[in-house]
């Protein structure tokens, strides 16, 4: 039997620089509530990247960057 896992529409969140760091990033779209709770997700390996978990707090999100976290879907757009 195959379970299929939907993931709501993506919210597209723009950026008007070059990137933006992971931890930032997730205080930006108002995912979590302060810088401490960005870094304490991410560490605990809560948040995937483009697929893939993410540890980095500082890593740098351009546009086309897709995070996953507590089952919200977003892409980092340019303006």
């Amino acid at each position: 039997m195959k379970i299929k896992a939907r993931i709501a529409k993506p919210q597209e969140i723009a950026i008007s620089t070059e990137f933006i760091k992971l931890d930032s990033f997730l205080k930006f779209a108002n995912a979590v509530e302060s810088g401490g709770m960005a870094k304490e997700v991410i560490a605990a390996g809560d948040v995937r990247v483009n697929g893939e978990v993410c540890l980095e707090r500082g890593r740098k999100l351009r546009p086309g960057d897709k995070v996953l976290f507590s089952g919200e879907y977003y892409v980092v757009t340019g303006e």
